[in-house]
């Protein structure tokens, strides 16, 4: 593939560097974490249950990021200040040893929360936008009665397992709620319903999580900046006639038959991907 090339008709003059006014959301705050969340309970669908109920052995297969919940609220007597609730759904796969040697997965999902407190600074304005479907006649936009909070913007990895055991006494549950608090939108991806359980007998995880949380407003910036410019590369379209001739021109994939000699270093326990994916 030929490099991006780029060049303006007008000339060097043209290409010159000016001053253009933009608009953009402006990072006010912001903060990094290293979280990790011990004994999660997880809800269980009615077949995890049922499995858990007569085994204590148990491995995860994956966990991986379904959903997440951002509140933003103002802290009382610290104005410009707000706290960041944070509540994220995990969906994970497990897998049980049955008899004869076999094992059966089953699913489940956790819920952990965080709370941050970042400076988000103060706005009195009122903005609004058009869009292509209003009309002269249209109802007009209500103003909101009270002032616009900042957006909070949460950037997580997947979450690393790091263990996973079944709890016997209810009293060790590190919950923060039920299974009919649970969105349907992340258990509809389940391969069943899930259960609160009879509180004897739950699974718990551990997670770890590494996040960047951030406050944003809305902002125009001056820049400098070179005006954009139309590239000088052609699009091409692979020939019809010989699709042989195409698949000759390519460059051989080397790197895909030559393994890795640094080995890709990852926590014990866990594997990139989820759900088979690698």
């Amino acid at each position: 593939m030929g490099e991006n090339r780029f060049s303006c008709s007008g000339g060097a003059a043209s290409a010159a560097r000016e001053t253009f006014g933009i608009e953009t959301s402006r990072i006010l705050d912001a903060c990094r974490d290293r979280d990790c969340f011990e004994d999660v309970r997880v809800f269980l669908t009615g077949v995890g249950e049922e499995l858990i109920a007569r085994t204590n052995n148990v491995r995860v297969k994956c966990a991986k990021l379904s959903g997440a919940n951002i509140v933003t609220s103002p802290i009382q007597f610290n104005r410009g200040f707000y706290a960041v609730d944070i509540k994220f759904y995990v969906n994970l796969v497990f897998e049980v040893c049955v008899p004869m040697g076999q094992s059966q997965e089953f699913e489940g999902v956790a819920v952990i929360e965080k709370r941050v407190v970042l400076f988000g600074g103060e706005s009195n304005v009122s903005v609004f936008r058009s869009s292509d479907t209003e009309s002269f006649c249209q109802i007009p936009e209500p103003v909101c009665c009270k002032k616009k909070d900042p957006e909070a913007v949460v950037e997580v990895l997947e979450p690393i397992v790091l263990a996973a055991r079944i709890v016997d006494r209810a009293e060790e549950c590190n919950c923060c709620c039920s299974c009919c608090d649970i969105p349907a939108q992340i258990t509809d991806c389940l391969n069943g319903t899930l259960s609160d359980g009879d509180d004897c007998r739950h699974l718990a995880v551990s997670l770890g999580l590494f996040s960047v949380v951030r406050l944003v407003r809305p902002s125009q910036l001056l820049v400098q900046a070179t005006e954009f410019c139309l590239p000088d590369k052609e699009c091409v379209s692979p020939s019809e006639e010989d699709p042989c001739g195409t698949f000759r021109a390519m460059p051989f994939p080397t790197a895909e038959f030559c393994p890795s000699n640094t080995p890709i270093v990852s926590p014990a326990g866990t594997r990139r991907g989820c759900c088979g994916n690698s």
